[in-house]
């Protein structure tokens, strides 16, 4: 993994595409830098990796750390079977890391000590609902980047402009399909 900040060149060389780029980039807020006292944009290696998920670009392996290449999903639902059974759906794929919550407060802790990339989060839970759940997140700037797919048995209009209100990427009806599932996730963190 490398170490050190980066340059645009070498963000260039990564990305396949010119310098100029890279400065626009930089210029529209897009990729967060800062400057040299000689006036060069410099990178953390952490705020590419974030601009590179953002944007689903690939992650060069570079810049990968040993291990890395898996996304982190953290699931989120007090009901211990439907948790199985997203398990079950994700089990097997070497892509993913699984962590679980079986409550809006737990999903607190384990967001910060598991840093996930994405979050399954049922909506009707006890104590703190996962309408609440996202509000906190993103008003967390950790957690504003964060792909979060609102599950719920009870899907209708008024709900699905709630969850686009609270800050949700997507939302799934229960019961799903393991393969639309799959789908979904892949595509929300930008595996496919």
């Amino acid at each position: 993994m490398i170490d050190h900040p980066l340059t645009t060149g070498e963000i260039a060389d990564f990305c396949h595409v010119t310098d100029r780029a890279v400065l626009k980039w930089v210029d529209e807020g897009k990729l967060k830098a800062y400057r040299t006292p000689g006036n060069h944009s410099r990178v953390n290696v952490e705020d590419f990796l974030k601009f590179l998920k953002e944007y689903s670009m690939p992650i060069p392996p570079e810049l990968e750390e040993d291990g890395a290449g898996q996304k982190k999903i953290l699931i989120v639902d007090d009901d211990r079977e439907m948790v199985s059974a997203f398990r079950r759906a994700l089990m097997g794929n070497k892509k993913y890391t699984i962590d679980v919550a079986y409550d809006g407060f737990a999903a607190g802790q384990k967001f910060a000590d598991f840093k996930p990339d994405l979050i399954l989060l049922d909506v009707k839970m006890p104590g703190i609902d996962g309408y609440e759940v996202v509000r906190r997140l993103r008003a967390d700037p950790a957690g504003k980047d964060v792909k979060v797919i609102i599950i719920s048995g009870t899907l209708d209009m008024d709900s699905v402009e709630r969850i686009v209100k609270a800050g949700a990427n997507d939302f799934l009806s229960k019961p799903f399909r393991n393969e639309y599932l799959r789908l979904k996730v892949d595509r929300m963190l930008g595996i496919i």
